[in-house]
């Protein structure tokens, strides 16, 4: 019997140390009584909100017969299976109910979901109250050719919350060599900017030789874009993957204290005026499939796929370079030994590379999903460790900074989570599974 493909999504995406940090079992309960979710990737609050999350689901390029039925008998069922944005309302009283606020169905191409594309990111503007916009990270044909894309789209209601999927702006459409490794996560960050993650390009071991540079694309890094365009930030560099209007003019701007702004070189090569994607913020990352900011600190915590070898966990700061195809994790990455079978690699010496905060192997798992820290009051113990997961391994850790060292703690096993987010009523930490279910970490 042959494998669903989404059943192997993430593995293609591709803990250390045990320390006392819980002090109590947890576990993972059904966050939404009697809702589910076909292949939820992503959770993403509604700012200013305590009762109001939304899930994003990928889109199944195989949907099952049961599934979205049409009622057009014209139409196929997938048709219907583009990725689709649910919110699910009624946290602070516990009476769940959901509804969908918007599916993608680009104009110029046909909506993909295959393989590790989707509707992978979506983030609803910090001031949609006065702006009426959400953005969206999806995967497109164009042409028969693959493309990772954000878009801005309109908002037509607030009560209720209604998308116009129409009203569709594409900011960014990059063509994509191949169909693994696109990141896709999306967030407001505390300053307002909107922040993208976007992989290397994929196949394995960079072998598009993308993540050394920040003047070929978006690719391997974090980008940082203004969708407001305020007064003082100049225009991106021209680019294919730039949509501009018809006077040439691109839909946001550069926020004016991006690192790269006026880079003339980087990892020792010069830059030509104008190459540099200056929306870059973070840079040599190999798939940093979900990242998220620390609600209390602003820290920006990241999960980024390995190759082989390691995992690692970085928290980015603005001009990091964390050494993606140079090292994995902690270590030198052999390109023509990409699993070691000659000979284990050796520690990295120390380098401008950013180092990871930490690492793991495959004895723990091979595709780790980035997480949120936890700023809830109902599990003291957990209070400021970092909850990620391994999407492989169904393994889910606690890591938490320790006199300078960062130790992690395995606390629960639970399969296929793709995504994390917050329960704003309370601050649980909430995981998104392939599974179709969205769960809460809760005492046991």
């Amino acid at each position: 019997m042959s494998r669903h493909p989404l059943l192997s999504l993430l593995f293609s995406l591709a803990l250390g140390s045990s320390g006392a940090l819980a002090q109590e079992a947890v576990g993972l309960d059904q966050a939404f009584a009697e809702l589910t979710f076909s292949l939820p990737v992503a959770i993403s609050p509604m700012p200013g909100s305590k009762d109001v999350v939304f899930v994003v689901e990928k889109g199944d390029p195989v949907p099952s017969p049961e599934a979205d039925k049409p009622s057009d008998p014209k139409k196929k069922a997938s048709s219907y299976f583009g990725g689709k944005v649910q919110m699910v309302t009624g946290l602070s009283t516990g009476k769940f109910a959901k509804s969908q606020v918007l599916q993608i169905n680009p104009k110029d191409g046909k909506f993909e979901a295959g393989g590790e594309c989707g509707f992978l990111g979506f983030a609803v503007h910090p001031r949609v109250v006065e702006t009426k916009q959400v953005f969206a990270y999806y995967s497109v044909k164009i042409d028969g050719k693959l493309h990772q894309r954000v878009s801005r789209f309109n908002v037509t209601s607030l009560d209720p919350f209604v998308v116009d999927a129409g009203s569709e702006q594409p900011l960014i459409t990059q063509l994509d060599p191949a169909g693994n490794h696109n990141g896709g996560d999306l967030h407001f960050g505390p300053d307002g900017y909107l922040y993208i993650s976007c992989g290397d390009g994929g196949a394995g071991g960079d072998a598009f030789d993308n993540a050394g540079y920040i003047n070929k694309g978006f690719h391997a890094a974090v980008f940082r874009i203004d969708v407001d365009k305020k007064e003082g930030n100049p225009a991106p560099n021209p680019h294919a993957s730039v949509i501009t209007d018809a006077k040439g003019v691109a839909f946001f701007s550069i926020p004016a204290d991006n690192p790269f702004l006026k880079a003339t070189i980087h990892r020792g090569r010069p830059l030509e005026a104008g190459s540099v994607r200056t929306e870059t913020w973070a840079t040599g990352l190999r798939n940093p499939w979900r990242f998220s900011f620390d609600p209390k600190t602003g820290a920006c915590f990241a999960g980024d796929v390995g190759q082989n070898l390691f995992e690692e966990i970085d928290i980015l700061v603005a001009g990091g370079d964390y050494g993606w195809h140079d090292v994995e994790g902690n270590h030198v990455f052999n390109q023509k030994d990409a699993s070691g079978k000659k000979a284990a690699p050796g520690l990295a010496v120390p380098s401008e590379f950013k180092a990871p905060i930490h690492e793991y192997d495959r004895k723990l798992g091979n595709s780790v999903t980035g997480g949120v820290v936890y700023r809830g009051d109902r599990l003291p113990s957990l209070a400021g460790s970092y909850i990620f997961a391994d999407f492989a391994s169904g393994r889910v850790f606690a890591l938490r900074e320790n006199a300078g060292k960062w130790e992690s703690q395995q606390l629960m096993t639970e399969h296929t989570i793709a995504g994390f987010g917050y329960d704003p009523s309370n601050g649980d930490v909430l995981v998104a599974s392939l599974a179709g279910q969205v769960k809460r970490i809760v005492k046991k």
